[in-house]
């Protein structure tokens, strides 16, 4: 019996130390993706005290964190710093490759930009957040720009009412504890969504960024999904109640268009 119980506290504690093992290399990933993430467009080079204070890593950790980077291609080190690391050009190249919207479906949105003058972007979800894959920028002076890419919260804005129509109770619940409103407005989203859903299209000013006005529209998958929202944004002073019809109107005949052709693409579904 002793010998048994010996054996199960053998297994409990090589168990122990699997699961401990993995969470520990899950850990190493995020704090790995974390110290890419702080790479930038207008912080192209970090060095590691950058990377201590950003992520409170302790020195040593990210030492060793940024040098396996470097081995694999993911950095490049520099007597500034680490950069982004030739190995990330087969990512990006792959990923090029898988988002990049067929050319009928960009030249739908540059028609719709040249007949409102307003930026169009076409995001996708993703967890709590809404991610830009394609854009196409007003030529006006004054206009919405957003990087292809770029993350922005789900908590506001008429996209993120689109692309919440078939959110869970519990997606919504964390979106709302990352907003500035606090788990309350998990109620709101819902309500926005809703209305989203009924109209076919959602409308918001200044949610999100103060002066700054957007229209959405879904965009369905093969399901009958809500796979993308096609918006236009602009300053809104451009944005008056009169003009929000005309917008809906050619955003609705751009997305049926789009939808009609296939709509051949990784989030459609």
């Amino acid at each position: 019996m002793k010998r048994a119980g010996a054996e199960d506290a053998a297994g409990r504690r090589d168990g122990a130390s699997t699961e401990s093992g993995e969470t520990q290399g899950v850990r190493s990933v995020q704090r790995a993706l974390d110290i890419l993430g702080l790479l930038t467009e207008t912080q192209p080079t970090v060095s590691i005290s950058d990377i201590v204070r950003a992520t409170g890593l302790a020195k040593t950790t990210a030492i060793r964190l940024a040098q396996t980077l470097e081995q694999n291609g993911l950095l490049w080190a520099t007597n500034k710093g680490y950069m982004a690391g030739p190995g990330l050009w087969r990512w990006a190249h792959l990923a090029r490759q898988t988002w990049e919207l067929p050319a009928e479906t960009k030249q739908l949105m540059r028609d719709l930009g040249d007949r409102q003058r307003e930026t169009v972007n076409l995001y996708v979800l993703r967890d709590v957040y809404r991610v830009c894959v394609a854009q196409q920028e007003s030529p006006q002076p004054l206009r919405h720009v957003v990087r292809v890419g770029d993350e922005l919260p789900l908590w506001g804005g008429a996209s993120s009412k689109v692309l919440l129509r078939d959110a869970s109770p519990a997606l919504l619940a964390r979106i709302a504890r990352s907003s500035p409103y606090g788990a309350g407005h998990a109620d709101a989203l819902r309500a926005g969504a809703e209305e989203a859903a009924a109209q076919g299209f959602a409308v918001s000013h200044g949610e999100r960024e103060q002066g700054l006005s957007a229209v959405a529209v879904p965009l369905l998958g093969r399901g009958g999904t809500v796979v993308a929202a096609l918006s236009l944004s602009g300053p809104s002073v451009r944005f008056p109640e009169d003009k929000i019809g005309e917008f809906v109107a050619d955003l609705t005949e751009t997305a049926r268009r789009m939808t009609e052709r296939g709509f051949d693409h990784p989030f459609a579904g």
